[in-house]
């Protein structure tokens, strides 16, 4: 057996800290483009983006922002505003005036003392892929090099046009790395998941011999993530003869998890909020022509997924609190356990 990493980076707050500010420089995704409304021009919407408010605009092309007026540091737009149209974005304050592409166009009174090229706001980066919306601050990479080769893994599978066709909101009591290395084994799933399990019979077994490459078997007569294993919507059409039949899943650092049936996608955003504190924002996103089908009913998948869920959450929260005790001096991956070393890997690689 391997050691976990140290205790300290689920219960300090310090280790919190230094790991967002090392997060704000990975590609980290914010969401959905449509759900946003940022698939087409003249919107804006206004973001969480690791604690800090930020606004993304579309004026042809997508911008972010920090939500901080140059001039004495109001807030253009309120943190919890939604979505909605604009064509400027004018500071409450003063009236300083900013174009979507987040240039300064007029500050009232001023114009002839400043230099506005000098004002524009601060600004970050912004791409999208598979549909979701993804910003970072002065990034190590582009959003494709971080993605490396999950693009290609999961290219039959059609991300872009899905559409969110049910919703799970959960706040969690476990560190964000409690979550994703809980997503990234199934040496749990036996004792956690029984009725996936029975779904699933390679859960079962302790997480070995997993055929994650083609997609992991369900049982007889079974092909999709529902109660009953079936349903009457139709596969994605481009999938392989296994992705058909089978369940893939996905660990998008740092924040996006993916489970990937054959006719719907289970999208969850891990946003961490303390270091023992995570929101977790689960979409179910189906082809738009199932959606817009008058009999559409996703609860087939969504009572299995708030199901294993929650069943997953609540083994988190324990976790964490014992890892909270002053009796936890730290973890073990077991041999079954070896994807979950990833994120060791991948966080200890950043941190400074």
């Amino acid at each position: 057996m391997e050691a976990a990493l140290p205790r300290e980076h689920y219960v300090d707050p310090d280790a919190f800290h230094r790991e967002r500010e090392m997060l704000r420089h990975e590609w980290t995704c914010l969401g959905r483009l449509d759900d946003l409304g940022l698939d087409h021009p003249n919107r804006v919407a206004v973001l969480d983006f690791l604690g800090e408010s930020i606004l993304v605009t579309h004026d042809g092309a997508l911008h972010a922002h920090a939500n901080v007026c140059r001039h004495r540091g109001s807030q253009l737009m309120p943190a919890d505003a939604p979505p909605c149209g604009a064509k400027a974005l004018r500071c409450p304050y003063h009236s300083w005036t900013y174009a979507l592409d987040g240039s300064l166009i007029h500050a009232p009174h001023a114009t002839d003392d400043i230099d506005i090229t000098d004002f524009a706001l601060t600004s970050l980066a912004v791409d999208t892929w598979g549909g979701w919306l993804w910003v970072a601050e002065e990034p190590r990479t582009t959003l494709l090099e971080q993605l490396g080769p999950i693009p290609a893994r999961v290219q039959r599978y059609p991300l872009a046009d899905l559409v969110v066709g049910m919703r799970f909101a959960y706040d969690v009591e476990a560190n964000w790395k409690v979550i994703a290395e809980n997503y990234n084994e199934c040496y749990h799933c036996g004792p956690v998941h029984p009725e996936l399990s029975r779904l699933v019979p390679a859960f079962a077994g302790g997480g070995r011999d997993i055929p994650w490459e083609d997609g992991v078997p369900h049982r007889e007569g079974a092909w999709t993530f529902t109660m009953s294993g079936t349903t009457d919507r139709a596969p994605f059409p481009d999938l392989d003869e296994h992705e058909r039949v089978r369940h893939k899943g996905e660990l998008v650092y740092p924040n996006l998890l993916l489970s990937l049936a054959a006719e719907h996608v289970a999208a969850f955003i891990v946003t961490p909020l303390a270091v023992d504190h995570t929101r977790i924002v689960c979409d179910l996103l189906f082809a738009p022509d199932e959606v817009a089908k008058s009999t559409f009913d996703p609860a087939d998948a969504g009572d299995l997924w708030d199901l294993v869920n929650r069943q997953d959450w609540a083994i988190c929260a324990s976790v964490q609190r014992g890892m909270s005790s002053r009796y936890f001096t730290g973890g073990w991956y077991a041999p079954m356990e070896d994807d979950s070393l990833d994120i060791r890997r991948w966080l200890l690689s950043r941190l400074p």
